[in-house]
């Protein structure tokens, strides 16, 4: 899952993607809003966190672009806009969620769960597919109840796959969930991921799908 993080506050940014990270998030932090606006030209994140109070332009405007677009990105507004009025021309705009400041680092990640979950398949924070379980919400994964030791990038691609059982993933977009915008990806970088997953889990529960990407299928 790859957030955009649209914040000029470099203290509350720094946080805000180490609080991500932790969680198995890819994030990609921008300061300003032209810059967003070129990256939200070219790319399609899952979710955006926006700021409203940027240095060069109002974050409504960014709000605007995505949805002009028809991204189906979610949008949660983070600002400290908290009054009824704002909130309102928000949400009315757009946002699928709005959460005022100061805030609590849980909350926005119980916020961006919900947001998670409407992009996937999976209406609660327990997937389960077979024998294999994913809590999200405490970032576990299970094979047959008893706990998978796995890196933070594992479980991140092992989510991604689990979300969208019988859904072919390409290696790109496995890489853009995994990965932050200006990383270093090694050309086999998904491959050796998904070669350590396999050891870990049921045979074949990952399938490769040839020249086009993996897939985990409906069990």
């Amino acid at each position: 899952m790859h957030i955009l993080l649209v914040e000029d506050d470099s203290l509350l940014a720094d946080g805000i993607v180490t609080a991500l990270k932790r969680s198995g998030f890819a994030v990609t932090w921008l300061d300003n809003g032209k810059t967003a606006s070129a990256y939200l030209a070219a790319e399609s994140p899952d979710i955006l966190l926006l700021d409203l109070g940027l240095p060069d332009m109002d974050g409504m405007d960014l709000l605007q672009q995505v949805r002009q677009k028809q991204f189906p990105t979610q949008v949660l507004i983070l600002t400290a806009r908290d009054s009824i009025t704002a909130k309102v021309a928000g949400l009315d705009a757009g946002a699928d969620d709005y959460l005022t400041k100061p805030f609590e680092v849980d909350e926005l990640l119980a916020r961006l769960r919900v947001l998670e979950r409407r992009l996937g398949n999976a209406p609660t924070a327990l997937i389960q597919v077979g024998p294999v379980t994913l809590d999200t919400a405490h970032h576990l994964a299970l094979l047959n109840n008893e706990p998978i030791n796995l890196s933070r990038r594992e479980y991140m691609l092992l989510k991604a796959l689990v979300e969208h059982v019988g859904i072919i993933q390409t290696k790109e977009g496995l890489e853009g969930k995994l990965y932050s915008w200006g990383d270093e990806v090694s050309s086999n970088a998904i491959e050796v991921h998904i070669h350590n997953l396999r050891k870990k889990l049921p045979a074949d529960f990952i399938r490769t799908m040839r020249g086009i990407g993996y897939m985990v299928p409906r069990q």
